[in-house]
């Protein structure tokens, strides 16, 4: 198996760096738009020989050093009572958003054996189909993004009722990020059990937070996730966008890979995170649009800042986007993989 993702992940050496991009299975590939005009989002999600086989289309048109499921963060969620769905042009919309304690009190503790069970089968089929090729990895969101997904009904751009809620109404919010902390840990537990060989936590919004509200609200929760991922002894990512001003609190979190947008320096974040993580990022993933001596330069100079350490995997600083040119995204995994080979 080509095991360079898990290797680094453990800060392990490797040939060359390993990359993996997250949002590689999407929509600026054209297999993916293919299945798409056939099936709405929740029920791509929802089937797994469908989920399964899109997350093998990169896998399968590029030489990338994981695989990572093709599901998504909110549907764990409706194994709570959250009623969701995915509306064309808007995304993810929430039909019965928290908005007091007793909303908080009424959340049902699912078992992801039976409501994420599709998640579940998709990783048991892609690990048949990989065949040792590539690890996968399983993902789920952090329990601060899910619940202001779950307060504000879908995105924000300031997260006021969130910010609120969690002010105004503390031990609700506590309760909260319990039920969901154990959501989250129990969903990473079975995917693991059904097959992830490593498992990202994607903290999506907590770069809205103040490093005294992160601190008091979401720390302890995420290191609960962490200590008890720990013992399945799969490798941990960690990862938020905007969450440069509160790495050193990162630091506390018992994960082995943070990972860091584009918005700082590779090596100035490892230098605050320091030597006891591997680092995963950090392309803008804007820059994949540019031309492409424009995009070898910005690749090159992360790998410049990674200075081959052990422990760096190449990634974006978050995903891909729409209509991205697919020859970029193969001439910079092909690119990455020769300028760092030892």
């Amino acid at each position: 198996m080509n095991d360079r993702f898990l290797r680094a992940c453990r800060r392990q050496p490797t040939d060359c760096t390993p990359i993996w991009l997250m949002r590689q299975a999407g929509r600026y590939m054209p297999e993916y738009r293919a299945v798409r005009e056939r099936y709405g989002f929740l029920e791509m999600v929802k089937r797994p020989e469908v989920a399964a086989a899109i997350t093998m289309q990169p896998i399968n048109a590029f030489a990338l050093d994981a695989a990572i499921i093709f599901a998504d963060i909110l549907p764990p969620l409706e194994g709570m009572g959250i009623d969701l769905t995915f509306e064309q042009g808007e995304g993810p919309v929430i039909h019965n958003p928290l908005r007091t304690p007793a909303d908080v009190a009424a959340l049902r503790q699912p078992d992801p054996h039976e409501t994420a069970a599709f998640t579940l089968e998709a990783i048991r089929l892609v690990r048949r189909e990989l065949a040792g090729r590539v690890p996968l990895i399983g993902f789920s969101g952090a329990p601060f993004t899910l619940a202001s997904y779950a307060i504000e009904g879908g995105g924000s751009r300031d997260y006021r009722r969130t910010k609120q809620f969690m002010y105004s109404q503390p031990e609700a919010w506590h309760l909260l990020m319990q039920k969901l902390t154990t959501l989250v840990i129990d969903y990473l537990l079975a995917q693991v059990e059904a097959g992830a060989q490593a498992v990202q936590v994607f903290d999506s919004w907590a770069g809205a937070l103040a490093p005294f509200d992160y601190t008091i609200y979401v720390l302890p929760y995420v290191q609960q996730c962490a200590t008890r991922l720990r013992e399945t002894g799969v490798p941990t990512i960690y990862f938020g966008t905007d969450m440069n001003g509160l790495l050193p609190l990162l630091r506390q979190i018992d994960v082995d890979v943070l990972g860091v947008d584009w918005r700082i320096y590779l090596d100035d974040a490892w230098a605050q995170l320091g030597p006891g993580f591997a680092v995963q990022g950090n392309l803008d993933p804007t820059t994949l649009f540019a031309p492409w001596p424009e995009l070898e330069q910005r690749a090159t100079d992360i790998l410049n800042r990674a200075g081959g350490r052990e422990g760096h995997i190449f990634n974006l600083g978050h995903g891909i986007q729409t209509e991205t040119p697919v020859e970029n995204v193969r001439r910079l995994i092909e690119y990455v993989h020769e300028a760092s080979q030892i």
